[in-house]
């Protein structure tokens, strides 16, 4: 009877649920239609817009530190059209990683997932950054994370065209954090600058810092004086003027890397230098923030799915059911269910299913992102076939 009654329902012989014990029983199987279809019908079928859309973190769900999770690339192959459906969806990647450009995010994903990943589908912690760029693009910035200038490199490309670092600042004046000394490959990467003379105008952590005690204290400098490193205190609370604005990218205060025990992230280095704000001067200073869960990531997320389906489809049409599939649930889950997109909790990361945890509302909690996947396909395509 649960045969007839699949039959009729659906163009093919199996469930997508049935379809994902028969890999994982029998390998790695391509689904096989009643049909065949060559690559130009397949095509043409695909101009029409997918009801369904997906969203994924990236450490957690389809790497572990340096490692491509196994179930990674069974689902990138369903979503490229190896489905019971044999169609095409369309999918960005949303990380609160970062620290290179996308383009080179993109390469480095592409080789190791095995499938092509454009830089339209990858938003870093960061990406959202663009959007300011033309406030600050002739104005002195600092700009923190990342190995040597990479953050330097990625604020250009963004159109902050006076990006700093505070390896720049130690090559200016090694006095300022007598605890460190820069290496010769540390200082062939600064830029000669006198910050006596250069007022910063914003700080924006892009990526996790590598030398908490250096950057804090630098950051409290520009603080505290209004903008001058070594420059006086401009009054106790530290506000002057135009204040600087301080902007974060992640609040991740764990993230889950190849380690046994998940890594504290980017949101531990915040609170560690607001607090140490705090205590110098009796109030908390204002702050930007961006990254998951934030409602400016996942609005700007939004408009880039729009964008992406506008380019494979032609503008306009339906918006498809957007399914955010994460580890995270106090950034990936909450985030999305916030701006009213579907919600998938993987155990593979920062989350691993044990009792006590909290789960922010998954709509749907999977063991991998490929069940992930194919429970929302099978969820989707039902509703049109019932």
């Amino acid at each position: 009877m649960q045969t007839l009654l699949l039959t009729r329902l659906r163009p093919y012989p199996r469930s997508p649920l049935s379809y994902l014990v028969s890999r994982r029983l029998h390998g790695n199987l391509s689904w096989c239609p009643r049909e065949s279809h060559s690559f130009h019908t397949v095509q043409k079928r695909h101009q029409r817009r997918p009801n369904l859309s997906f969203v994924f973190d990236i450490d957690g769900v389809l790497l572990r530190g340096p490692d491509v999770l196994p179930a990674a690339k069974r689902a990138l192959a369903i979503l490229e059209g190896d489905n019971p459906y044999g169609i095409k969806i369309p999918y960005l990647l949303l990380t609160n990683g970062g620290g290179v450009s996308e383009a080179v995010r993109c390469e480095k994903l592409t080789k190791k997932l095995g499938f092509p990943i454009s830089t339209k589908q990858c938003i870093q912690a960061h990406t959202v950054l663009k959007e300011l760029s033309h406030k600050y693009a002739d104005k002195p910035v600092l700009v923190l994370g990342g190995k040597l200038d990479a953050a330097r490199r990625v604020a250009e490309d963004y159109g902050f065209q006076r990006a700093y670092t505070t390896l720049d600042v130690l090559a200016w004046k090694s006095s300022v954090w007598p605890f460190r000394q820069l290496s010769p490959t540390e200082r062939d990467s600064t830029k000669a600058i006198d910050f006596s003379r250069t007022r910063i105008s914003a700080v924006f952590v892009f990526h996790d810092p590598r030398d908490w005690g250096l950057d804090v204290q630098i950051v409290c400098d520009i603080l505290l004086s209004g903008g001058f490193i070594g420059g006086p205190r401009v009054h106790s609370s530290g506000h002057v003027g135009e204040d600087v604005q301080l902007v974060f990218c992640n609040p991740d205060l764990l993230w889950r890397s190849d380690f046994e025990q998940p890594r504290l992230g980017q949101g531990a280095f915040k609170e560690s230098l607001l607090s140490v704000y705090k205590t110098l001067t009796g109030s908390i200073y204002p702050y930007t923030q961006f990254g998951k869960p934030t409602k400016a990531t996942y609005d700007f997320a939004g408009q880039v799915m729009n964008d992406w389906l506008d380019e494979l489809y032609g503008p306009g049409g339906p918006r498809p059911q957007i399914y955010m599939i994460g580890d995270n649930p106090a950034s990936d889950i909450a985030g999305a269910n916030a701006a009213g997109w579907n919600s998938i909790l993987v155990k593979t990361g920062v989350y691993d299913g044990k009792q006590g945890e909290g789960t922010h509302g998954a709509t749907f909690e999977a063991e991998d992102v490929e069940e992930g996947v194919l429970w929302a396909l099978e969820r989707e395509m039902g509703r049109n076939t019932s």
